[in-house]
């Protein structure tokens, strides 16, 4: 197989690369081509790779070859398989996005609220365009598409490649693999019989975790000491899980606890994203000349990252749990998703994908609720719920109907990324302008347009935008 990685110079690129060389997903990759706009990024990333290649390999290591380019034409005719991790504007504009909300004295996080809206306002056009070049190039190919905000960008992409797409995100699969553990429940491998989880992207709720037949779930939301072992169930107040019934993705954080989130972030010198630019800006050309010594660089650059992750939701000098700070949620939910869709053996996964149960409607506007994975959302809407895996896509598994406040909320951030991908592919400024004031973490139309405002300054790519009525221009190739 030939793996195409759009965004090849980006950081979590080894732990793709460390995967495929040995374990599980050992040999199924044959050539892994790495495309990417910026050479200096490619350069860095393919030192790294180089670094690991030389160590000394796994018995049953079979580490695929590795091409990089920054022509899309030639990184996608052959490719059978692509993931997608763009970033347009860069960490730059990470911290732009972040720094812009927070002057406004809203919630600067990059895929929630205000951030997130205009993450995607760069990045459904430029993969927009992706998605075009592989229907010329390689139109058999299945894109898993990790570019954020991950739900969004992927609803953009359906009416596109249609079930050749699926969102991945692994902060779902992660709080599932977590309430198991503190529960003492042992989940089968690549199975979530007993799961029951509902959501959009960064917006969802573990409502069902069973074993043996019996739901252990609402004895875990009253246990403190459980509760206590892992970051979801640290976030929250004593009693506010048992009383939700349920156990939120971290990123409803920022929803349920908007006030300490914005006060954490406040607290620090520096935003998220401005630390990340800070270390990356400085990394990038010394991972580039480091040799051997490389990897070793990356690795403690990554860990020194993923310990500044949801750090706002931390006590002072509070630090990640091991398991988290390893890594390896990303590329183990891509790769064994990837090995499913080639024949490699059905597997069960919290994807994104259309809501649609396969052979109970249409899949379009207007059919039965019975239709729909999560009752109470449209059966095109893209959803995050468990999936059915296996070389016909991702066939998303009937979930029970949320809550009315959880199915509230979900339905207004649905508008919010419809709005979004309409701005997108209409070039209508006003549907950008109604997304912003519609976020529950906006909620303001006067707040909508400073917001606005700030982005089209600093992102001078959002003007042709509106000016050429949101079609892209083609995409390379």
């Amino acid at each position: 197989m030939r793996l195409m990685i759009a965004g090849g110079g980006g950081f979590r690129v080894p732990l793709v690369y460390r995967a495929l060389a040995s374990g599980p997903f050992a040999g199924l990759v044959r050539e892994l081509v790495l495309y990417d706009v910026d050479a200096r990024r490619l350069a860095a990333i393919e030192a790294v790779l180089a670094s690991l290649a030389g160590q000394p390999a796994p018995a049953d290591g079979r580490i695929p070859a590795v091409r990089a380019t920054s022509s899309l034409p030639e990184a996608l005719d052959g490719t059978d398989m692509v993931f997608a991790a763009i970033r347009p504007g860069g960490t730059a504009g990470r911290a732009a996005d972040e720094r812009i909300a927070l002057d406004l004295g809203l919630l600067g996080q990059e895929t929630t609220g205000a951030g997130g809206i205009s993450y995607a306002l760069r990045s459904i056009p430029r993969m927009l365009e992706l998605a075009a070049a592989m229907r010329r190039r390689c139109p058999d190919a299945w894109l898993l598409n990790f570019t954020n905000p991950a739900g969004m960008v992927t609803e953009a992409l359906v009416p596109v490649l249609g079930s050749k797409v699926i969102g991945i995100c692994d902060s779902a699969g992660g709080l599932v693999h977590h309430a198991a553990r503190a529960a003492g429940v042992v989940l089968p491998e690549g199975r979530l019989d007993g799961v029951g989880y509902y959501g959009l992207n960064h917006l969802g709720w573990l409502y069902r975790l069973a074993s043996g037949g019996r739901d252990v779930l609402p004895e875990l939301l009253t246990d403190p000491a459980a509760l206590a072992g892992f970051e979801e169930g640290r976030l929250y107040p004593p009693g506010f899980l048992a009383d939700l019934g349920s156990l939120p993705n971290e990123y409803l954080y920022y929803y349920y606890e908007t006030a300490r989130a914005l006060a954490g972030i406040r607290s620090s010198a520096r935003t998220r994203g401005e630390s990340i630019d800070r270390q990356q800006s400085a990394l990038y050309p010394r991972l580039a000349a480091a040799g051997p010594a490389a990897y070793a660089l990356w690795e403690a650059a990554r860990r020194s990252r993923e310990e500044g992750y949801l750090a706002e939701a931390r006590p002072a000098g509070g630090r990640r749990d091991e398991t988290d700070l390893a890594g390896g949620g990303y590329e183990r939910v891509a790769l064994a998703a990837m090995r499913a869709l080639s024949g490699g053996g059905e597997v069960q996964l919290i994807l994104n994908t259309p809501n649609a149960v396969p052979g109970a409607g249409t899949g379009t506007p207007g059919v039965s609720a019975a239709a729909a994975a999560v009752p109470g959302l449209p059966a095109d809407a893209v959803v995050e719920v468990p999936c059915r895996v296996t070389p016909e896509g991702a066939a998303p598994l009937p979930q029970e109907r949320p809550a009315p406040a959880q199915l509230a909320l979900m339905r207004r951030v649905k508008d919010v990324e419809r709005l979004v991908v309409q701005a997108c592919g209409s070039g209508r400024r006003e549907a950008a302008l109604a997304a912003f004031a519609r976020h529950p973490l906006v909620d303001s139309e006067d707040l909508a347009a400073k917001l606005l405002a700030g982005y089209e300054a600093a992102f001078p790519e959002l003007q042709p935008l509106w000016h050429g009525g949101g079609r892209t221009r083609p995409g390379p190739g």
